[in-house]
Protein backbone atom coordinates (compact mmCIF):
# COMPACT_ATOMS: atom_id res chain seq x y z
CA UNK A 1 0.00 0.00 0.00
CA UNK A 2 1.24 3.45 -0.96
CA UNK A 3 0.19 6.32 1.30
CA UNK A 4 0.01 9.72 -0.33
CA UNK A 5 -0.48 12.41 2.31
CA UNK A 6 -2.47 15.45 1.22
CA UNK A 7 -0.64 18.58 2.29
CA UNK A 8 -3.88 20.58 2.17
CA UNK A 9 -4.37 19.67 5.84
CA UNK A 10 -0.92 20.35 7.25
CA UNK A 11 -0.02 23.35 9.41
CA UNK A 12 1.31 25.92 6.93
CA UNK A 13 2.83 27.97 9.73
CA UNK A 14 5.28 25.08 10.15
CA UNK A 15 5.37 23.99 6.51
CA UNK A 16 8.94 22.67 6.32
CA UNK A 17 8.86 20.87 9.66
CA UNK A 18 5.47 19.34 8.90
CA UNK A 19 6.83 17.95 5.63
CA UNK A 20 9.91 16.56 7.36
CA UNK A 21 7.70 14.91 9.99
CA UNK A 22 5.59 13.46 7.19
CA UNK A 23 8.62 11.89 5.53
CA UNK A 24 9.94 10.53 8.84
CA UNK A 25 6.50 9.05 9.56
CA UNK A 26 6.87 6.74 6.57
CA UNK A 27 4.57 8.37 4.03
CA UNK A 28 5.38 7.36 0.43
CA UNK A 29 4.17 10.36 -1.60
CA UNK A 30 3.01 13.93 -1.07
CA UNK A 31 -0.43 14.60 -2.56
CA UNK A 32 -0.92 18.17 -3.77
CA UNK A 33 -4.52 19.23 -4.33
CA UNK A 34 -4.76 22.12 -6.78
CA UNK A 35 -8.16 23.85 -6.91
CA UNK A 36 -9.13 26.91 -8.93
CA UNK A 37 -12.45 27.95 -7.39
CA UNK A 38 -14.25 27.12 -10.65
CA UNK A 39 -13.99 23.39 -11.32
CA UNK A 40 -14.47 22.96 -7.57
CA UNK A 41 -15.68 25.58 -5.06
CA UNK A 42 -12.42 25.93 -3.13
CA UNK A 43 -9.11 27.62 -4.02
CA UNK A 44 -5.82 26.14 -2.81
CA UNK A 45 -2.22 26.26 -4.03
CA UNK A 46 -0.33 26.39 -7.31
CA UNK A 47 2.91 25.18 -8.87
CA UNK A 48 5.04 27.61 -6.87
CA UNK A 49 4.70 25.34 -3.80
CA UNK A 50 6.32 22.31 -5.42
CA UNK A 51 9.96 23.47 -5.27
CA UNK A 52 9.56 24.10 -1.53
CA UNK A 53 8.25 20.56 -1.10
CA UNK A 54 11.26 19.28 -3.04
CA UNK A 55 13.62 21.23 -0.79
CA UNK A 56 12.02 19.92 2.40
CA UNK A 57 11.69 16.21 1.45
CA UNK A 58 12.68 13.60 -1.10
CA UNK A 59 9.12 12.32 -1.46
CA UNK A 60 7.51 12.02 -4.92
CA UNK A 61 5.00 14.77 -5.65
CA UNK A 62 1.54 13.52 -6.59
CA UNK A 63 -0.35 16.46 -8.13
CA UNK A 64 -4.15 16.37 -8.49
CA UNK A 65 -5.43 19.16 -10.74
CA UNK A 66 -9.03 20.09 -9.92
CA UNK A 67 -9.04 22.95 -12.39
CA UNK A 68 -10.57 24.04 -15.68
CA UNK A 69 -8.30 23.88 -18.74
CA UNK A 70 -5.55 21.88 -17.03
CA UNK A 71 -3.58 21.78 -20.27
CA UNK A 72 -2.67 25.44 -19.68
CA UNK A 73 -0.81 24.57 -16.46
CA UNK A 74 0.74 21.13 -17.06
CA UNK A 75 4.13 22.50 -18.10
CA UNK A 76 4.42 24.71 -15.01
CA UNK A 77 3.76 21.79 -12.67
CA UNK A 78 6.12 19.49 -14.55
CA UNK A 79 8.92 22.05 -14.45
CA UNK A 80 8.25 22.68 -10.75
CA UNK A 81 8.96 19.03 -9.91
CA UNK A 82 5.74 17.01 -10.19
CA UNK A 83 6.22 13.26 -10.49
CA UNK A 84 2.55 12.39 -11.08
CA UNK A 85 0.00 14.77 -12.61
CA UNK A 86 -3.64 13.68 -12.54
CA UNK A 87 -6.44 15.40 -14.43
CA UNK A 88 -10.20 14.91 -14.39
CA UNK A 89 -12.13 13.15 -17.11
CA UNK A 90 -15.04 15.54 -16.56
CA UNK A 91 -15.34 18.69 -18.65
CA UNK A 92 -12.14 17.85 -20.51
CA UNK A 93 -12.75 17.22 -24.22
CA UNK A 94 -9.02 17.06 -25.01
CA UNK A 95 -8.18 14.63 -22.23
CA UNK A 96 -5.97 12.34 -24.32
CA UNK A 97 -3.96 15.24 -25.70
CA UNK A 98 -3.41 16.50 -22.15
CA UNK A 99 -2.34 13.02 -20.97
CA UNK A 100 0.17 12.90 -23.84
CA UNK A 101 1.45 16.33 -22.83
CA UNK A 102 2.01 15.13 -19.25
CA UNK A 103 4.00 12.13 -20.47
CA UNK A 104 6.04 14.17 -22.96
CA UNK A 105 7.12 16.41 -20.08
CA UNK A 106 8.49 13.39 -18.21
CA UNK A 107 5.72 12.89 -15.63
CA UNK A 108 3.42 9.97 -14.88
CA UNK A 109 -0.16 10.65 -16.00
CA UNK A 110 -3.32 10.01 -13.98
CA UNK A 111 -7.02 10.23 -14.74
CA UNK A 112 -9.58 11.18 -12.07
CA UNK A 113 -13.27 10.33 -11.68
CA UNK A 114 -15.68 12.26 -9.50
CA UNK A 115 -18.25 10.23 -7.51
CA UNK A 116 -20.96 10.80 -10.11
CA UNK A 117 -18.84 9.91 -13.16
CA UNK A 118 -19.30 6.48 -14.75
CA UNK A 119 -16.48 3.98 -14.80
CA UNK A 120 -16.92 3.56 -18.55
CA UNK A 121 -15.79 7.14 -19.17
CA UNK A 122 -12.13 6.23 -18.65
CA UNK A 123 -11.94 2.94 -20.58
CA UNK A 124 -10.58 4.50 -23.77
CA UNK A 125 -7.69 6.24 -22.01
CA UNK A 126 -6.49 3.28 -19.92
CA UNK A 127 -3.71 2.34 -22.40
CA UNK A 128 -2.20 5.81 -21.99
CA UNK A 129 -2.18 6.35 -18.22
CA UNK A 130 -0.20 5.30 -15.15
CA UNK A 131 -2.80 5.94 -12.45
CA UNK A 132 -6.57 6.08 -11.92
CA UNK A 133 -7.81 8.22 -9.03
CA UNK A 134 -11.31 7.51 -7.73
CA UNK A 135 -12.81 10.29 -5.64
CA UNK A 136 -14.72 8.86 -2.68
CA UNK A 137 -16.05 12.29 -1.70
CA UNK A 138 -17.20 15.24 -3.78
CA UNK A 139 -13.97 17.11 -4.52
CA UNK A 140 -13.21 20.53 -3.14
CA UNK A 141 -12.86 20.27 0.63
CA UNK A 142 -10.84 18.19 3.07
CA UNK A 143 -12.43 16.38 6.01
CA UNK A 144 -15.52 14.98 4.28
CA UNK A 145 -16.99 11.58 5.12
CA UNK A 146 -16.16 8.60 2.94
CA UNK A 147 -18.94 7.57 0.54
CA UNK A 148 -19.29 3.77 0.87
CA UNK A 149 -21.30 3.77 -2.35
CA UNK A 150 -17.96 4.20 -4.14
CA UNK A 151 -16.71 0.73 -3.15
CA UNK A 152 -18.41 -1.04 -6.10
CA UNK A 153 -16.85 1.52 -8.46
CA UNK A 154 -13.39 0.87 -6.98
CA UNK A 155 -13.88 -2.87 -7.46
CA UNK A 156 -15.07 -2.36 -11.03
CA UNK A 157 -12.05 -0.21 -11.92
CA UNK A 158 -9.73 -2.71 -10.26
CA UNK A 159 -11.15 -5.37 -12.58
CA UNK A 160 -10.76 -3.11 -15.63
CA UNK A 161 -7.12 -2.45 -14.77
CA UNK A 162 -6.39 -6.14 -14.21
CA UNK A 163 -8.03 -7.09 -17.50
CA UNK A 164 -6.06 -4.42 -19.35
CA UNK A 165 -2.74 -5.94 -18.22
CA UNK A 166 -1.42 -2.38 -17.95
CA UNK A 167 0.82 -1.22 -15.11
CA UNK A 168 -1.73 1.21 -13.66
CA UNK A 169 -2.02 2.18 -10.00
CA UNK A 170 -5.49 2.55 -8.48
CA UNK A 171 -5.67 5.48 -6.08
CA UNK A 172 -8.60 6.46 -3.84
CA UNK A 173 -9.05 9.86 -2.20
CA UNK A 174 -11.67 11.11 0.23
CA UNK A 175 -12.60 10.32 3.80
CA UNK A 176 -10.03 7.57 4.24
CA UNK A 177 -9.04 6.94 7.85
CA UNK A 178 -8.27 4.00 10.14
CA UNK A 179 -11.95 3.00 10.08
CA UNK A 180 -12.53 3.15 6.32
CA UNK A 181 -9.17 2.11 4.89
CA UNK A 182 -9.70 -1.65 5.15
CA UNK A 183 -12.71 -1.67 2.83
CA UNK A 184 -10.87 0.51 0.32
CA UNK A 185 -7.82 -1.75 0.24
CA UNK A 186 -10.00 -4.85 0.00
CA UNK A 187 -11.81 -3.26 -2.95
CA UNK A 188 -8.49 -3.09 -4.79
CA UNK A 189 -6.78 0.25 -4.09
CA UNK A 190 -2.99 0.41 -4.45
CA UNK A 191 -2.65 4.02 -3.26
CA UNK A 192 -4.66 5.84 -0.62
CA UNK A 193 -4.74 9.59 -0.11
CA UNK A 194 -5.13 10.80 3.48
CA UNK A 195 -5.31 14.33 4.83
CA UNK A 196 -7.03 14.84 8.18
CA UNK A 197 -6.40 11.19 9.11
CA UNK A 198 -2.70 12.10 9.20
CA UNK A 199 -2.41 15.79 10.00
CA UNK A 200 -5.31 16.03 12.45
CA UNK A 201 -4.64 12.73 14.19
CA UNK A 202 -4.77 13.40 17.97
CA UNK A 203 -1.42 11.70 18.71
CA UNK A 204 0.41 13.32 15.82
CA UNK A 205 1.50 12.63 12.23
CA UNK A 206 3.51 9.45 12.91
CA UNK A 207 0.67 7.90 14.91
CA UNK A 208 -1.79 8.80 12.16
CA UNK A 209 0.33 7.07 9.52
CA UNK A 210 0.82 4.05 11.78
CA UNK A 211 -2.95 3.79 12.33
CA UNK A 212 -3.44 3.61 8.55
CA UNK A 213 -0.66 1.07 8.08
CA UNK A 214 -2.03 -1.14 10.87
CA UNK A 215 -5.63 -1.20 9.67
Amino acid sequence: MIISSSIISLDFLSFEEELKKTERAGVDWLHIDVMDGQFVPNITIGSMFLPFCKKATNLPLDVHLMINQPERHIEAFAKAGADYISIHIENNPNVLRTIQQIKELGCKAGIVLNPGSPTESIEEVLPFIDLVLVMSVNPGFSGQKFLPEMLPKIKKIRKLIDLSAQKILLQVDGGINKDTIKSVIEAGADVIVAATAIYDYPQGIKAGVDALRNY
